[in-house]
């Protein structure tokens, strides 16, 4: 994917929502506004969030709302998953939205336009009420209402819109220098070919923010909690994507059933030299857990829809069922990046959605869970203990509540201490405190903490991922200290401490597959951590890259290790130098016929 195009189209997007956003704040905010004396309430709202985090805060947070939804409507406008285009026109070299076009000619569907927004709309188009821009209103109306209408099949993307949010829309939507006109020339017909687009274009919208983190470091600025998903964003080359998930989740299928025909759809499958047989028994594609624990904007997760689709129609589905069977059994994404959460859960039901046409009207929410951080006192948890009873609340429950005061800082790399966890929400989710509010309230922290906890734990068959990359000096006093405690083997990066907990993840026999950076395989400082790992596990595969392979300056290292595999299998490990990688940011060939694996290869030969 060209992305060139992309990373200049987010970057002034965001400057210019911020500039429109601010611009609008200000004016709803003047004493004698319209927006006071229409809608005083959501005025109010507003002020009040202002209070509690900062101006800049509210616009920076509004402006990339604006900034998703114009993106997510654009891509669902290309690929023809609605009637009618919603920010886009009915041909590609003109202006005005086609449901804007439609609405003039009254075409206003009713089944997403509430009746009283198609009377306004009306009344608007045709001179019915008054107006200095009679399109722009009522297109801002249609918006709105289409926000609305999506928010049954992703409410975790497009939430009700009611509040501020609108009130702080940009007011040029629909003039040739409009942010719609842009994002429609970024966002062309071959950049929507696949929804990774939404994640490149995410990663770029908070690439300045990034270089800002960055230079603090420079001045001993430690990286907080709100600055770490900004600060550790790195998009996945697709060919790394599909060499770790071919290698284990397309592994454990090929183990599982040796002639099946999927080898043929992974290009980077690497057969095992010899026939295993300590491997997890699958008995049917619903068995299969695969999560991603540090998601991001969900790129791992995509492909393995893909691999998880070819492994259905394998054994028979029908078709028909086969999206929500993916997202209601098989897929589980981690993150503590609200932004990144929403895209992943976005990008989940845009592959469904592609394979289903009627996929919207399920309403089925991907198992994207963002941690949230989650505070307890002790009075609140003595009270919740004395309703529930001490038999319930046990102290791991209790010592594995406190664990999410922190969540935003720690993410998943916490080990929450109740083994059980799954088991007591299910138990606790049928207790009932609707008439006392205090209990209420905790409650529903109690089974959010349970829900986050359940999610850690050790049920997946494969965990894959590129963890974030943050060493010692970048972490805040609180992280820092943390790691050491937690993570004394691998407590120097973060990347470490991830390579470390996706085995905590697993059962044995389970995969691990992680880009990362290559130190691990080096430093003296991670000599505990390769015990472990060689200890522990087989490495089933590696592929080594040089510099600049996955567009950074430093080697990384791609390894696919099986928990409790036996230290003496024979791995297949290859190397990948710049220089083999094509135009198409892949590589010419895979392994790459360079020297280093030209000489290793004769080596094996000769033994």
């Amino acid at each position: 994917m060209e992305t060139a195009k992309l990373k200049k189209f987010a970057q002034q997007a965001r400057r210019l929502l911020l500039e429109q956003v601010g611009a609008r704040l200000g004016l709803v905010l003047e004493a004698g506004s319209a927006a006071r004396r229409e809608n005083p309430s959501t005025v109010t709202e507003l002020e009040k969030q202002i209070q509690q985090s900062s101006r800049a805060q509210v616009i920076d947070k509004v402006a990339y709302i604006w900034f998703n939804r114009f993106c997510a409507l654009r891509f669902i406008d290309v690929n023809g998953y609605t009637r009618i285009r919603v920010v886009s026109p009915a041909q590609e070299d003109q202006i005005q939205p086609e449901i804007l076009a439609e609405a003039k000619m009254g075409h206003l569907d009713a089944e997403r336009i509430p009746e009283n927004t198609r009377q306004q709309i009306a009344a608007l188009l045709h001179h019915g009420t008054p107006s200095r821009d009679p399109d722009q209103e009522a297109y801002r109306l249609l918006l709105v209402a289409e926000c609305n209408s999506f928010h049954r099949a992703m409410p975790y993307l497009f939430e009700r819109i009611a509040d501020y949010t609108e009130l702080l829309m940009p007011d040029d939507l629909l003039s040739a220098n409009a942010i719609l006109a842009a994002t429609r020339n970024a966002m062309t017909p071959d950049a929507c070919q696949d929804v990774e687009v939404i994640g490149w274009l995410y990663q770029f919208y908070i690439s300045e923010k990034k270089d800002q983190v960055f230079e603090g470091l420079k001045k001993n600025q430690k990286i907080t909690p709100e600055n770490i998903p900004a600060a550790t964003q790195l998009f996945t080359p697709h060919w790394i994507v599909r060499y770790l998930v071919d290698n284990s989740l397309g592994r454990l299928w090929m183990l599982n059933h040796p002639d099946s025909p999927l080898v043929g759809k992974m290009e980077y499958y690497i057969k095992p030299e010899a026939r295993e047989t300590d491997f997890l028994k699958v008995n049917k594609p619903e068995d299969i857990k695969v999560c991603d624990p540090a998601c991001g904007s969900g790129h791992m997760l995509t492909y393995a829809f893909d691999l998880l689709y070819a492994i259905y129609e394998e054994v028979g589905t029908d078709p028909s069922e086969i999206p929500e069977k993916i997202l209601t059994h098989n897929l589980y994404g981690i993150e503590i990046d609200e932004r990144a959460g929403e895209l992943a859960a976005f990008a989940l039901t845009m592959k469904a959605r592609a394979r289903q046409r009627r996929f919207f009207n399920k309403a089925i929410k991907p198992h994207i869970c963002v941690l949230e951080k989650i505070p307890f006192n002790d009075e609140e948890l003595d009270e919740y203990r004395a309703a529930i009873g001490r038999e319930r609340f046990t102290p791991d429950m209790r010592s594995t509540l406190r664990q999410f005061a922190e969540a935003d800082n720690f993410g998943s790399l916490i080990q929450p201490k109740l083994a059980n966890a799954g088991t007591v929400l299910a138990l606790l989710e049928e207790q009932d405190f609707s008439g006392e509010l205090f209990l209420k309230e905790t409650h529903n922290k109690v089974l959010k903490a349970l829900h986050q906890a359940a999610t850690l734990s050790p049920i997946y068959h494969v965990v894959i991922a590129n963890p974030p990359y943050m060493g010692g000096k970048g972490m805040n006093a609180r992280l820092g200290a943390w790691a050491k405690e937690n993570y004394p083997n691998s407590k120097s990066d973060l990347f470490a401490m991830f390579m470390e907990r996706g085995l905590e993840l697993l059962p044995k026999y389970g995969y691990s597959a992680m880009v990362t950076m290559q130190s691990w395989m080096f430093l003296s400082s991670y000599e505990s951590l390769r015990k472990r790992i060689l200890r522990d596990t087989a490495i089933e595969c590696m592929a080594h890259m040089a510099n600049m392979v996955m567009g950074i300056a430093f080697g990384t290292a791609a390894t696919v290790c099986k928990k409790g595999g036996s230290p003496e299998a024979r791995g297949a490990y290859c190397y990948v130098e710049y220089e083999d990688i094509g135009s198409n940011n892949k590589p010419i060939a895979f392994p790459p016929r360079n020297e280093r694996n030209r000489k290793a290869a004769r080596q094996n030969e000769a033994i």
